[in-house]
C-alpha cells in the first residue's frame, strides 16, 4: 500500500515513522516543508503526483489557548485545509485516516464519551477540530478519524516532558486536580493506526472511534504517575506535588473539567486495546535517558 503520511515532525508524525520503518508499505513522510497543508493548490498537486491509497493526517494547530487569539490560522489548519485534504482523497479514490481530539466535548459527563455522544466543544481548538471532523464526513471520502487526548511521548513538546524538565528545576509544583481524562502514548496512537490499516482493503464503510489510555486520570494524579517512574530511575523530583482548582490556574481556553473517551468501539471493530499510560511513561522516560535527554 502506498502511504503518505501529513505532518511527520510531529509527535504521532514521528512516532509512525518508528512503527511504520518495518512494514512492507511504500511509505512518504512530508512536514510543513514538503506539503503545505495550508496551501491548498500545492498541496493537491503533490498529494496527486505521490497518487497514495491512503493518507494520514497527523498535521494539525495544537496551540490550544493561542488558538483564541488565532482563530482564522486554527481555522485554517484545523478544518480548511481538512476539507481540502478530503477532497483530494474524494478525486483519488484512497482512504484518509485523520486524528481529533477530546475537546470536541464540554466535559460536563460523568461517564466516557461514546463516538455518537453530543459534541460540544468550548475552546476555539476544540470548534476547529470539529468542524474538521464533520467536512471529513461531508465530502463523502472513505475515512477514519480518530478521537484522542492528553498525548505524550519521548518527541516534542508535551506534559510528560515538562514535568521531568520542571521537576528538576523545582522543589514545589502545583498541578491542577479536577480535570479528569486519559494520558495517551503517542506511539500506540501510532500502532493502532498501523494495525487498521492492515484491515483497511477489506473495509467498506467508514467509521468514527476513540483511541485513549486506559485509565482516568487527573492532570495531578498523571504527574504523580511520572514522578514515581523518575524516582525509580533516582532522578529529581520535587520535594512537593500540591493538587490545584482549575480556577487557580486559569488559561485562556477553557479546558473540558471530564473528557474520558470509551474505547469499546475501537476494540470490538479492529481489535485494538486502549493505551496503558503508565506503561508508556515508562518507555518514554528509558528511551530519553538512553538518548541522555532526562534532567
Amino acid at each position: 500500500m502506498r502511504i503518505l503520511v501529513l505532518g511527520c515532525k510531529g509527535q504521532l508524525g514521528r512516532c509512525l515513522n518508528d512503527q511504520l520503518n518495518n512494514s512492507t508499505h511504500e511509505v512518504t513522510y512530508t512536514s510543513r516543508e514538503q506539503i503545505d497543508v495550508a496551501d491548498f493548490d500545492e498541496t493537491k498537486s503533490k498529494i496527486l503526483d505521490i497518487f497514495p491509497d491512503l493518507i494520514i493526517n497527523a498535521t494539525a494547530y495544537t496551540a490550544v489557548d493561542k488558538a483564541e487569539e488565532d482563530h482564522k490560522a486554527a481555522n485554517l489548519i484545523n478544518h480548511l485545509a481538512v476539507k481540502n485534504i478530503a477532497d483530494i482523497c474524494i478525486q483519488q479514490g484512497c482512504w484518509l485516516i485523520h486524528v481529533s481530539t477530546d475537546y470536541v466535548f464540554d466535559g460536563n459527563s460523568e461517564i466516557p464519551y461514546k463516538e455518537d455522544d453530543k459534541t460540544n466543544p468550548q475552546s476555539v481548538y476544540g470548534k476547529t477540530k470539529l468542524e474538521g471532523e464533520l467536512a471529513i464526513q461531508e465530502s463523502g471520502c472513505k475515512h477514519i478519524i480518530i478521537r484522542t487526548a492528553w498525548v505524550y511521548s519521548e518527541y516534542g513538546n508535551n506534559f510528560l516532558k515538562t514535568m521531568l524538565r520542571l521537576g528538576a528545576e523545582r522543589n514545589q509544583l502545583r498541578i491542577v486536580g479536577d480535570q479528569i481524562g486519559c494520558p495517551t502514548y503517542a506511539q500506540d496512537i501510532a500502532i493502532s493506526i498501523c494495525e487498521i490499516v492492515t484491515k483497511l482493503k477489506s473495509r467498506k464503510h467508514n467509521g468514527l472511534y476513540h483511541f485513549c489510555g486506559d485509565k482516568a486520570c487527573s492532570w495531578f494524579d498523571f504527574a504523580n504517575a511520572i514522578f514515581d517512574q523518575k524516582k525509580t530511575n533516582k532522578l529529581k523530583i520535587p520535594n512537593t506535588i500540591s493538587s490545584i482548582e482549575t480556577s487557580a490556574y486559569p488559561t485562556p481556553a477553557k479546558r473540558p473539567a471530564f473528557s474520558v473517551l470509551n474505547c469499546s468501539k475501537i476494540k470490538d471493530d479492529f481489535g485494538v486495546n486502549p493505551s496503558n499510560w503508565h506503561q508508556g511513561i515508562e518507555q518514554v522516560i528509558s528511551k530519553l535517558l538512553l538518548q541522555n535527554q532526562v534532567f
